[in-house]
């Protein structure tokens, strides 16, 4: 074929036209600090499971409420997943900013998120930091300062700072068969529901333990209260009453008021007869929260 024909010239054309598209230049998201499974489809949601979890925690929430597009956030290092670039330093933190980087390489156009746990922090930070990022946010059972559950009245996330450093010492010390049993007994009191616990604890013992000692060092220490003001769309919260706390309904509610205070507008809800994991101690109520969040306008 003649270069210079004019059906040459038109493939040419066309192939450069291609070559410069959106379409074209979008490489698919690769990230060493989590992996992102899509499920469903609709209006995009962010779900982000906490410390040592992984998406399971949200399987009978994606059967129950569907006409989502659900983007299930793993983070490495937990669940059976290798540590990657979580295999030192902070976890949460740039975790939140390969979150905010996830949606932008997705081309989501301001997804909801959702965070349970270390995934409420993380799903904090990716609001409070990246506020054109998502259009509403949802939080699972997790103070903005998770350190004041450790220390008395005017705790700070400084004065702190030695209660974390003695947890992630033993915790990196845990023989294989102690680290087991602290799981079990943990999550024990994490989740009523029996048959819900085994799936729990087997995450927990197939996370690398030093990412999981940084990371829980990382949310003691981490006081979000400051930056709460910076998040300008729709937020829920939804909580528990952690067992052996010495708080009422009322006193607890009071609690949660004062640490979500700098957060405008915040929808503050309780969820009675539930523990940490209240998607599967209370699954109707935690699924009637999610679909009312998810259509609220």
């Amino acid at each position: 074929m003649n270069l210079t024909s004019p059906l040459r010239r038109g493939l040419l054309a066309a192939a450069l036209v291609l070559s410069l598209s959106p379409l074209a230049l979008a490489a698919p998201f690769a990230s060493e600090r989590i992996s992102v499974q899509t499920v469903g489809s609709g209006s995009d949601v962010v779900l982000v499971p906490g410390l040592n979890s992984s998406p399971r925690v949200w399987a009978e929430l994606l059967k129950a409420v569907p006409g989502h597009r659900y983007h299930l956030v793993h983070v490495n290092g937990f669940a059976g997943r290798p540590a990657g670039a979580n295999a030192e330093g902070l976890v949460s933190a740039p975790v939140a900013e390969e979150v905010a980087r996830y949606i932008g390489v997705a081309g989501l156009d301001k997804p909801a998120i959702i965070g349970h746990s270390m995934g409420g922090s993380i799903a904090l930070m990716v609001a409070a930091r990246h506020p054109q990022a998502v259009s509403k946010l949802m939080v699972v059972d997790m103070l903005p300062f998770l350190g004041q559950l450790f220390g008395k009245p005017g705790t700070t996330a400084e004065s702190i700072k030695p209660t974390a450093d003695a947890i992630v010492a033993r915790m990196r010390t845990e023989d294989p068969v102690a680290r087991r049993a602290n799981a079990e007994n943990t999550l024990k009191g994490m989740i009523n529901t029996e048959s819900m616990r085994a799936g729990a604890v087997e995450d927990s013992n197939t996370s690398v333990q030093d990412v999981s000692a940084r990371a829980y060092h990382e949310l003691i220490v981490t006081d979000l209260t400051p930056e709460l003001h910076n998040i300008v769309v729709p937020a829920s919260v939804l909580y528990v009453i952690p067992k052996g706390l010495p708080f009422n309904e009322a006193q607890f509610a009071a609690f949660y008021k004062s640490a979500y205070a700098q957060l405008g507008g915040v929808k503050l809800s309780y969820i009675p007869d539930a523990a940490h994991f209240l998607m599967w101690d209370q699954p109707a109520r935690f699924q009637a929260e999610v679909a009312a969040f998810l259509d609220a306008k």
